[in-house]
């Protein structure tokens, strides 16, 4: 599998439409449920712009999907194993966040995900796209300043944060090393 970002990009686009028409809506209506213009739906749609992470948070939340399942109906190859150099990469264009889906599409209600956060880089997502599901935090090297709502937690190497109710949260690396973490994600039916 190829992991060129503009083939991530065709997956990501060709997902949102099939999600989108599937519910019989137009880009007007993505929209007016997103927040997301229609003319970057379109750009999106067509492999022509890379979502950014909060862009894909707001057309999960539209969709009444967690991100991760949004993300991974894009990206997930059928099989029990998931190879590392066939797991699917995506990287924030904004922010330099690189996501890999690691678990195989197992047919199992959990995903799991790895993610580096860059240096000083920072990542905020809305509520919706924690909505049908329960996440856990897990971190693996650096540290994670993450705020849940108005909750603040400074997660270090080793440490793991089950998330509660669905809030706005922020993932930021104040430090000058990347901060590299699990994302355990169970689907609610």
């Amino acid at each position: 599998m190829s992991h060129k970002i503009d083939d991530v990009d065709a997956k990501i686009g060709a997902r949102i439409r099939v999600e989108r028409e599937a519910r019989g809506w137009s880009l007007t209506e993505l929209a007016e449920k997103s927040g997301v213009s229609r003319a970057m739906i379109n750009r999106v749609e067509r492999g022509q712009s890379s979502p950014t992470a909060m862009l894909m948070a707001r057309f999960s939340g539209a969709f009444g999907l967690s991100m991760s399942t949004l993300m991974a109906r894009a990206e997930m190859q059928e099989g029990r194993l998931l190879r590392y150099q066939d797991q699917p990469l995506w990287t924030d264009p904004e922010t330099g966040y690189i996501r890999r889906h690691v678990s195989p599409a197992s047919g199992l209600p959990v995903d799991v995900v790895h993610v580096e956060l860059p240096a000083k880089a920072r990542v905020a997502l809305p509520a919706s796209a924690y909505t049908f599901q329960q996440q856990l935090i897990w971190i693996l090297s650096g540290v994670l300043s993450f705020t849940e709502g108005e909750t603040f937690h400074r997660l270090e190497a080793g440490d793991c944060l089950k998330l509660g109710a669905p809030n706005d949260c922020i993932f930021a690396n104040e430090s000058a090393e990347p901060c590299r973490y699990a994302v355990i994600v169970l689907r609610q039916a």
